[in-house]
């Protein structure tokens, strides 16, 4: 099974302050302003020549124009003339979730948007700024950066002191990161699936987890695809039989 090639890739751009062409009519373009002008953008008319993205309405000639400037455009409803499409937002400030379908239904991103609306507490941002405040702290007590990201991420886990579906009820976040721990060692999956939608959830959080990955050669990509983009990826013939921080050993049943 060959790994899945992403359709687009999500950015999070920061507006604020800066140009942003929208042309077409009042009736199709209100919520796009709204948005726009939510992010602190500056929404300006087709002849601004400092603008770099735009959003157009019914006006395929525009899009023309607009890309020829090397403008990146957004087609409203056209997703095959998109350059960028928008996503449904989850906003929990300063947490940000966003749903896209590259333009094929906006209806479907909207519905998976008002499911984590009832699944996210609100209390979602104040427990990101009290781990943003736990930084100093937290690189002092833990100075080996893969430590320290286990430790946040066993703080995080379900169930756990810190648990983002859990409403957070403002304890110290250093405290509780470093009561957490972290897991080293090796931990060894024998899959008996190569499709990675047959991962189970402990499996796919060690994935999630882990610095480095070993694995036979016959593991699939999109099984390795995982694992954290910054985790170590290596085949060998065998499992390893020590690891320095958290080793994830992969192998097939046969």
């Amino acid at each position: 099974m060959h790994a899945v090639t992403l359709h687009s890739l999500p950015l999070f751009v920061r507006l604020h302050g800066r140009p942003v062409i929208l042309v077409g009519d009042d009736e199709a373009t209100a919520p796009k302003r709204r948005l726009l002008e939510r992010a602190g953008a500056v929404v300006v008319g087709e002849d601004e020549p400092h603008a770099r993205l735009a959003i157009v309405a019914e006006d395929d000639a525009a899009v023309a124009r607009l890309k020829a400037r090397g403008v990146l455009v957004n087609a409203v409803d056209r997703p095959e003339l998109c350059d960028f499409t928008l996503p449904a937002i989850v906003d929990r400030a300063p947490v940000l979730i966003a749903i896209g379908t590259g333009g094929v239904s906006a209806g479907l991103a909207a519905a998976v948007r008002q499911r984590l609306e009832a699944v996210l507490p609100a209390s979602l941002g104040r427990l990101a700024a009290a781990l943003h405040g736990a930084r100093a702290a937290l690189r002092a007590a833990l100075p080996d950066g893969a430590a320290r990201r286990r430790a946040i991420g066993a703080a995080l886990a379900p169930g756990a002191a810190l648990d983002p579906l859990a409403d957070y009820d403002g304890r110290d976040a250093a405290d509780a990161v470093l009561a957490a721990g972290a897991a080293t060692g090796v931990v060894r999956l024998e899959l008996a699936s190569d499709d990675p939608d047959d991962l189970t959830l402990r499996q796919a959080r060690w994935l999630a987890a882990a610095d480095c990955v070993t694995h036979r050669r016959d593991v699939p990509p999109a099984i390795l695809d995982r694992a954290r983009a910054d985790a170590v990826r290596q085949a060998c013939d065998a499992p390893p039989t020590a690891a320095t921080g958290l080793t994830v050993d992969i192998g097939m049943r046969r």
